[in-house]
Formats: C-alpha cells, sequence, structure tokens
C-alpha cells in the first residue's frame, strides 16, 4: 500500500484524468493511484524516509516546509486539537453553507486526516480529499476518502471550478503566501463554491482581565520568541489577527466573507517551540528546554485564565466567476 508524492511543474496544467471521480479508483486502501505530475514516481520513494532532530520525528518531502514534528505524540495532540474545536463549536466541522450534496472537496494541510475522513462519513457521496507533507493518515478509510503527499504552497494540477469547498485549519503556522492560496483556490471552485479557514491567533490572552497578557509574561514571551522565528523562516504567524485574512479574501474576489471566534485553550509546548527556536533563531536543544520550564510553570497562572482566538473564516466564490 503506498502513497503517492507528487511535485508540482511549475505551470498550473491538468492531468488528463485529474476530474475523475476517485471513489471509482481501483486501489486500495485511500491513497490516490492516478499520478498528478510526472515527479510522482521518483518522490515516491523517499515519502517515508522521515528525518529526525533534537528526538522528534519531521516529514521528508518538500523538507524544512514545515516546522512541526509529525510523529505519534504530536498526531495524538492533533487529534486532541481536532475533538477540542469540535467540542467549542458544537461538534461542527464546518461553516460554510456548502448545502447537503457537496460532491468535491478539498483539504489542506490534513495532518491525520480525522478532519476529512469525519467528512467523508457526513457526505457520503462526496469525493473528500486531504493533502499534507506527511503521509501520516490510517490505512482503512470510507470508500470516497483520499489523501495525497502534496505541498498546497506549488502549483496545482487541479481542474478550474473543481472543487465545491475547500477546508484549511491549523495552517497558519505554515504557510507563507496566504494571497497566492487564495487566488488559487478561487480558480480551482466551482462558481458559487465556499472556502474556509480555521485558524488560531496566537497570541495569548487572559480571560480575566479581558486583554492580551502583558509582554513580561512567560507564556506571552514564548509566543513572542514562535513567532520571531517562524518570521525568520518565512511565515507570518499574526496574519490572522486584525481580519488580515478577511480582507486578503476580500480583495483577492470572494464574496460573502464571514468571521466568527471562539476562545481555545493552549497546548503542545515543545512540538511548537523545536523548529521555530532552533532552525529560526538558532538556540540549542538547552536553552530551549530550560526557557520551557519556566513556560509550563507559568501556564498553571490560576490568576490569568489564558485563551488564544479560534478565527473561522469562510467565503464564497461569486456565482458569475467561471
Amino acid at each position: 500500500m503506498s502513497w503517492e508524492a507528487f511535485t508540482q511543474a511549475e505551470d498550473s496544467i491538468v492531468a488528463e484524468d485529474a476530474s475523475q471521480d476517485f471513489r471509482d479508483d481501483a486501489s486500495d486502501g485511500g491513497y490516490a493511484s492516478e499520478g498528478f505530475s510526472s515527479g510522482s514516481t521518483s518522490a515516491e520513494s523517499s515519502v517515508r524516509d522521515y528525518m529526525y532532530e533534537n528526538g522528534r520525528r519531521y516529514h521528508r518531502f518538500r523538507e524544512g516546509a514545515y516546522n512541526f514534528p509529525n510523529d505519534d505524540v504530536e498526531q495524538e495532540r492533533e487529534d486532541m486539537k481536532h475533538a477540542m474545536v469540535k467540542l467549542l463549536c458544537g461538534q461542527k466541522l464546518f461553516f460554510a453553507p456548502i448545502g447537503d450534496n457537496p460532491q468535491q472537496i478539498l483539504d489542506i494541510g490534513t495532518g491525520t486526516g480525522i478532519w476529512v475522513i469525519e467528512m467523508g462519513d457526513q457526505f457520503p457521496s462526496a469525493s473528500v480529499l486531504g493533502i499534507d507533507l506527511s503521509p501520516i493518515q490510517p490505512d482503512w478509510l470510507p470508500p470516497n476518502v483520499r489523501f495525497i503527499v502534496d505541498d498546497a504552497e506549488s502549483p496545482w494540477l487541479y481542474p478550474r471550478n473543481h472543487f465545491d469547498y475547500i477546508h484549511s485549519r491549523h495552517t497558519v503556522m505554515a504557510l507563507k503566501d496566504w494571497m497566492r492560496l487564495f487566488r488559487r483556490a478561487l480558480e480551482h471552485l466551482k462558481p458559487g463554491g465556499w472556502i474556509e479557514l480555521q485558524e488560531i491567533h496566537h497570541s495569548p490572552r487572559s480571560a480575566n482581565a479581558e486583554q492580551d497578557l502583558p509582554e513580561t509574561h512567560q507564556v506571552a514571551q514564548f509566543w513572542s520568541h514562535v513567532s520571531a522565528g517562524l518570521g525568520k523562516l518565512g511565515v507570518d504567524l499574526n496574519i490572522s489577527s486584525g481580519g488580515q485574512l478577511t480582507k486578503m479574501l476580500q480583495e483577492a474576489g470572494y464574496v460573502n466573507v464571514t468571521e466568527r471566534v471562539f476562545h481555545v485553550p493552549i497546548d503542545g509546548l515543545q512540538a511548537i517551540a523545536l523548529g521555530p527556536m532552533m532552525r529560526g533563531l538558532n538556540w540549542n536543544r538547552e536553552e530551549v528546554e530550560v526557557f520551557l520550564a519556566g513556560v509550563r510553570t507559568a501556564y498553571h497562572d490560576n490568576a490569568a485564565l489564558m485563551y488564544m482566538p479560534l478565527h473561522i473564516i469562510y467565503a464564497q466564490k461569486p456565482d458569475n466567476m467561471g
């Protein structure tokens, strides 16, 4: 049972069978068997050749594009985040008004694939595709679910006007060019189709004080360092704040842009810290762990009751746009 890893061409060239409903695919195990570019075969042999750094496992395909682990510990944390978001959102998987019969659904940065699997169960007539840099998703899947090892920031080889719904969650710590992504998604959405983002603004706030934590608080310092480290690596961690993504969607040509905000707790200190602080800020492992010891203590500050905002933003491609 194999994963298809493919490197996209520089031009957005559609493969002949890219629009084929993959539920008719004869392959087993939920892996897309039709190559979408000439790079699929050569990349496949190394896609599971993970790299290890500071005791954690990281993706090999497009090495360094994502600065956080993909090992079992991190997968458990990601699945817990999924459960947490569902609980906060009244068990909703999405908020965009996509109707009862979407046929083509895409999940960007799918991680463990849990969202895709649940969407496949909820919409059994739909073809649900998840893309990620890591082949960490389960083998046994609903028949209408597929995964591909892919980089969403490279040119897409899917047909124009193909997807009814494009979803992305927790990708603010990885994506570098949001406007390019929005324009690309607009091109590949069907007229009237929807895009939805579910992104945390990683700036801790105090529920008691109803304001951001003071800069001297160790938890605030932690996220300041993470943000600075990711900035050195080309990622703007604060782009989910201040309505920036909403404005970019409008500028890209979307209509009916809607934003909702929920409050979420904070977790996963080491997994979040290692890549940005060591790769971006050139800290050593000992410096990171000593710093985290103080941050963990500060997290138990009951006087602050810390949370971060989760921004859920959805927008529609105009009906008259081909």
